[in-house]
């Protein structure tokens, strides 16, 4: 134990001695100023106050100047973030005011179909006839023929030569039927030929298609009295269609009488088709 003393005293002072006047002088010189600062320190009189009331002034303004630079450069940092996550959520907003947008208008085709199905259903209920509804799939058109395919069929007991009604207008007969489809000639088509009445004259005639062409009204008698805004209807003339279903009203040009269809054929989503007109 005295020999591990010896061995630590000789280690301390070989350092001390190894050391440089100056640096000796200089620990020195740190301690005896230490060591006045804490007698200072303990000194109350209005001059040390004063000096150190000073001296904390100096060194907490010097602190606040040292350190803007970095406090800059954080808010310089945060700034950034900030944009960054706002354009990030500005997009996120917009694919989600994209989504709402989609939904809405998908909302929106809903209700226009369920009102389109509702005045259907209305139609069914009010109407003396064996209806059924049906949606159009295909809408074929060209200058000269035009029909619909709809997707009911046999399966729905359709059968050749129904009538096809849009609400309570007549628009054309089936004329082609599959298990799950239907295929319907429109009055507008170059073969359809359809026997109708005029009201008031009661004079019955043959209804043509022309294509896209407004129908006219063909083999009528000489002496018809046919004005224009006459109605024109179904006949029922041959058991092809059920008497009185309203196609149009009449309208004289170039001495020809025409028919203005009630029925925008090019607005046409869902159609009935009167199980009526054909017996089994």
């Amino acid at each position: 134990m005295d020999t591990s003393r010896e061995d630590v005293g000789i280690a301390i002072r070989s350092a001390f001695l190894s050391k440089g006047v100056k640096q000796r002088f200089s620990l020195l010189a740190l301690i005896i100023l230490s060591i006045i600062f804490i007698f200072l320190e303990r000194i109350e009189t209005k001059p040390l106050n004063n000096l150190r009331s000073i001296v904390k002034d100096v060194i907490y303004r010097g602190s606040n100047v040292i350190a803007y630079p970095s406090k800059s450069f954080s808010s310089i940092i945060s700034y950034s973030k900030e944009h960054i996550n706002l354009y990030k959520n500005y997009n996120e907003i917009k694919v989600e005011n994209q989504k709402l947008k989609n939904v809405k208008s998908k909302v929106d085709f809903l209700e226009l179909e369920n009102t389109q199905l509702r005045k259907l259903i209305d139609e069914q209920i009010g109407s003396s006839s064996n209806l059924v509804s049906s949606r159009v799939m295909i809408d074929k058109q060209s200058p000269y023929l035009n029909s619909f395919v709809i997707n009911s069929g046999s399966n729905k007991k359709i059968k050749n030569g129904m009538a096809v009604l849009d609400g309570e207008y007549f628009i054309g007969r089936i004329v082609d039927v599959s298990f799950f489809s239907s295929r319907v000639l429109l009055v507008t088509d170059l073969n359809s030929r359809i026997p109708v009445i005029v009201e008031p004259s009661g004079n019955h005639g043959i209804m043509s298609g022309h294509g896209k062409k407004t129908p006219t009204l063909e083999y009528l008698p000489e002496n018809h009295q046919i004005s224009e805004g006459n109605k024109i209807y179904t006949s029922g003339k041959e058991g092809i269609f059920s008497p009185g279903i309203p196609i149009g009203k009449a309208k004289i040009e170039n001495e020809k009488v025409k028919i203005l269809l009630f029925s925008d054929l090019d607005q046409i989503t869902f159609v009935n088709i009167n199980l009526g007109d054909i017996e089994k």
